[in-house]
């Protein structure tokens, strides 16, 4: 079932982006639901064994979304997402920063632009995600964080739940 869904992971190293295509077995309105509310994102938006704990979202323009993931053992990463501009259902772009529990912005570690976006085809979610960071450096540094194998092991945290709400 899994295997036919449509997986790409693509690093431009010219344009310093990281492009994550994925197809989900669920409608686009659900998928979005699960992007943009925070009692849904706390169910999958880690990689195993991870967990996600919201402290505060907004999800507008001008909105934010301040979370941490959590192991197993307590230890909390925290992030932050600045909602930029949306358009219901269709995409929205945003800032992404570590932070700490307060907030504060960690400026030794990359930040990045997101624009993801949502389609349908054939009754299937399509996110489309195209991470934009300030030089190649940066793209570098979150590759060899394990941004590839935690996208991976974080959306499959996404099937499982959409498994259990669809």
């Amino acid at each position: 079932m899994r295997s036919n869904l449509q997986f790409d992971f693509i690093a431009d190293k010219v344009k310093n982006t990281l492009t994550i295509n994925r197809e989900f077995l669920a409608g686009q309105q659900l998928v979005w639901d699960c992007y943009t509310k925070s009692e849904l994102l706390n169910q999958w938006f880690a990689p195993k064994p991870l967990t996600t704990k919201t402290k505060s979202m907004d999800f507008r323009e001008g909105g934010h979304w301040h979370y941490a993931m959590i192991e197993p053992n307590g230890t909390e990463y925290w992030g932050l997402t600045e909602y930029l501009k949306i358009q219901p259902i269709d995409f929205y772009t945003a800032l992404d920063a570590f932070t700490n529990a307060e907030g504060e912005i960690n400026k030794d570690l990359p930040r990045a632009e997101w624009l993801v976006n949502f389609s349908e085809k054939d009754g299937n979610a399509l996110v489309e995600t195209v991470v934009t960071y300030k030089s190649l450096a940066d793209l570098e540094t979150v590759i060899q964080m394990g941004m590839e194998q935690g996208m991976i092991a974080t959306l499959e945290k996404l099937d499982e739940l959409l498994l259990t709400i669809t």
